[in-house]
């Protein structure tokens, strides 16, 4: 494990606490070089300082060539970490929709189209995507968030069957409830799906490097979320019927 990253620079996203922080923290124990990015810029400090890391505070989406400068010149890993969990259904405000489209997808997009080239020419690179088991499900009670986690999850699997032959590594991690901050936004919703469940960050990046000493694509701290999809994927209507349940018991305790 310490050969796949020791050594090699990484940006993690949003990581002035929860997950990202979790991730950054686990990469420099590695002996990695990270860039600690999140849009508080103290949190980005007092992480990177901690660590041992360079803070790069700002839009996500936009601070690839600074992060990349900071490294030296080559990102060698990405973590597209930094989220939104906008609650809500349909209903809820056009800019609503628009700013979880533009934080939980196309972030990564514009990541993807400044690390690429770079990566693709020299053979080598990393892209983690923190999707959500909303991204493979869905989420009762917030609809720009599920409908965009499953957008994350698929760009992150495009990226993997375009470019694996190329060197492309790509990993994308669902955890269900995790304890941070954006778990406790989620309210009644997430008391009633994710709470009982709910697991630290730490264990989020422990799962992220099982999977990348084994190779994987797709990253399950909790391992029963395989089983959900499974049958989602073969029985839609009875795993559609189930979460309904879930809804109206959810409705009913409103």
């Amino acid at each position: 494990m310490v050969g796949a990253v020791q050594g090699a620079g990484v940006v993690v996203t949003g990581a002035g606490g929860g997950i990202g922080a979790a991730l950054a923290r686990r990469f420099a124990a590695e002996g990695a070089r990270v860039v600690v990015n999140d849009l508080d810029a103290a949190k980005a400090e007092a992480v990177a300082g901690e660590i041992g890391g360079i803070a790069v505070p700002g839009d996500a989406s936009a601070i690839v060539a600074e992060a990349r400068d900071a490294l030296g010149g080559t990102v060698d890993v990405y973590c597209a970490n930094a989220g939104l969990a906008s609650g809500g259904s349909e209903a809820a405000d056009e800019k609503v929709w628009a700013l979880a489209w533009d934080v939980n997808v196309m972030a990564h997009v514009r990541a993807a189209q400044e690390l690429l080239p770079a990566w693709l020419e020299r053979g080598s690179g990393r892209f983690v995507s923190t999707v959500s088991a909303a991204g493979l499900l869905t989420m009762i009670g917030a609809a720009p968030y599920s409908v965009t986690k499953h957008g994350a999850y698929a760009f992150a699997e495009w990226l993997s069957l375009t470019y694996r032959h190329r060197g492309i590594k790509v990993h994308a991690i669902c955890p269900q409830g995790v304890r941070t901050d954006m778990l406790d936004a989620t309210g009644s919703a997430g008391d009633l799906v994710l709470q009982p469940t709910a697991i630290e960050p730490e264990a989020v990046a422990g799962a992220l490097f099982k999977g990348i000493e084994e190779d994987r694509f797709l990253i399950l701290p909790h391992p029963e979320v395989a089983g959900y999809y499974q049958v989602r994927a073969a029985e839609p209507d009875r795993w559609l019927t189930n979460m309904n349940h879930i809804q109206q018991k959810w409705e009913a305790g409103q």
